[in-house]
């Protein structure tokens, strides 16, 4: 079982149409990475950052006819309205063998898109490597045991995503011992005690939240 790395490096972007990141972070994943997939409806905000990006997906009903135009060979449609657009983006970098991705812009402007795309996090980490940046953190899906890099004094939070599973934490502040979390907010505002703590969750998914430094 290796140490999860609070930011990993990973070649994949899937740019989401929620905030556009300004953490420095979340902008330095976005620069450096090799294949950026766009929502639809993020690639006016990518533009303006001045970066193009290698494809677009989604339903494009949150796309100019002008960019439709510009990226006509970049756009992959896919007119289905059972699964959002990030999730299309997802399935997307599924098929072209993307297998470690960070998503960035899954955050902000709507909270109930900000709570469904924070959710399916734990759908793709079923098939892929990835991790989720806001401006304020890094998110993880885990099942079973995980080490995660982290510092004294860093802000944690756990979420359980199945009714079912347990949590347990080492070297963390306010320790759980094989509990569920049946609430969204029993979990929260937990703390670090060193250069790294341990989560396990049997029987189920859980998301593990982790502040970024402050210095950062």
């Amino acid at each position: 079982m290796g140490l999860l790395k609070l930011v990993q490096d990973f070649p994949t972007v899937v740019l989401a149409h929620g905030d556009f990141p300004a953490h420095r972070r979340a902008l330095q994943q976005l620069q450096s990475a090799a294949t950026v997939v766009c929502c639809d409806g993020a690639v006016e905000g990518l533009l303006k950052f001045g970066m193009e990006p290698a494809c677009i997906v989604g339903d494009l009903d949150s796309i100019s006819p002008q960019l439709r135009e510009r990226f006509a060979g970049r756009i992959h449609r896919e007119a289905e309205q059972e699964s959002n657009d990030l999730t299309k983006a997802m399935r997307f970098c599924i098929q072209k063998g993307y297998r470690e991705v960070t998503i960035l812009g899954a955050t902000g402007k709507r909270e109930d898109h900000t709570l469904g795309n924070i959710s399916l996090l734990a759908d793709y980490a079923k098939e892929l490597n990835v991790q989720m940046l806001t401006d304020y953190g890094v998110l993880n899906a885990i099942r079973g045991d995980a080490i995660f890099e982290s510092f004294a004094g860093q802000q944690v939070s756990l979420f359980c995503l199945s009714p079912q599973a347990t949590i347990t934490t080492h070297e963390l502040k306010y320790p759980i011992c094989n509990s569920p979390l049946p609430s969204l907010w029993r979990g929260t505002l937990n703390e670090s005690l060193g250069d790294c703590f341990a989560v396990r969750c049997s029987g189920g998914c859980a998301l593990v939240f982790r502040e970024y430094p402050r210095q950062a």
